[in-house]
Formats: C-alpha cells, structure tokens, sequence
C-alpha cells in the first residue's frame, strides 16, 4: 500500500490524506475534486495493484456531517465513537464479566479488556460515555 500512499500524496497531491491498513480518507474543500481523485484512485488500484475499492464503501461527504473512520466519527472540531462501536464494547464486555465469572477468564485478563476499551474511547470525546461504561462494568460485576 505504499504505492498507493505515494501515488496519492506525490502525484495526486493530497494535502490531507490518512491511511491505516487497507482504509483512507482524504479531506478537501471541493467535493467535485474529490469525486475526481476516486475515479483516478480507483484506476491506480486497478492497473497497478490490481486491487478494487469496495463500492458501498465510498463516501463522499461534507465533513460537518462527520467522517466515519476506524470505528469513530471525526468531526471538523471534535470525534465520537461510532455507535456501533459502543454497543460492541458493551455486549462484549459483558461477555467478558460473565467469562470472568465461571472462571473461564482471569482477573488480569478481564482488566486489560477494560482498560483496552477505555484506550478506545480515550481517542474521543467521551467522558460520559467513559463514566457510562465503567459504572455498567461495576454492576455486573457486582450482580
């Protein structure tokens, strides 16, 4: 991929260009620009790498409405965790507590779920979500 990064930031430019794995997001004032960069994108991929861009996966959008990116949605001055995010960490952390339980999980291993869901939602602006999500882990722990 990093043809793709080059290809992108040198030839096509890219001021704000972001990738991680196999996704990217590149941000510009001028929608009709960025439909053109995912014709061009998409041809590069093609030819080159013989890779495809997933079609239900382009989006091109005005960022206020907020850019759903690697499991948060970035707005212009502020991030949330997506909602689908949220109700993962919760379902699965409640599996975890339960594993915990019946003895199929270690303590330690139960608080590094923890904390690895709370270093998810460090990266945005979740206070309540935070204080919602480690008041939900104390009750059932304690049911």
């Amino acid at each position: 991929m990093n043809e793709l990064d080059q290809f992108v930031k040198h030839k096509l430019k890219a001021k704000y260009y972001v990738r991680y794995t196999d996704d990217f997001a590149i941000v510009h004032n001028d929608i009709e620009h960025l439909k053109i960069l995912v014709n061009t994108i998409e041809i590069f991929l093609n030819n080159r790498l013989n890779l495809k861009l997933h079609p239900d996966k382009i989006v091109v959008r005005k960022s206020s409405q907020g850019v759903d990116f690697l499991g948060y949605v970035i707005l212009p001055n502020y991030q949330v965790v997506r909602t689908k995010t949220k109700d993962r960490a919760f379902r699965k952390m409640k599996q975890k507590i339960k594993e915990y339980k019946t003895g199929k999980i270690t303590e330690d291993l139960l608080k590094q779920t923890l904390n690895s869901y709370l270093g998810v939602f460090s990266h945005a602006n979740t206070y309540k979500l935070t204080q919602k999500f480690k008041n939900q882990y104390w009750f059932w722990l304690k049911e």
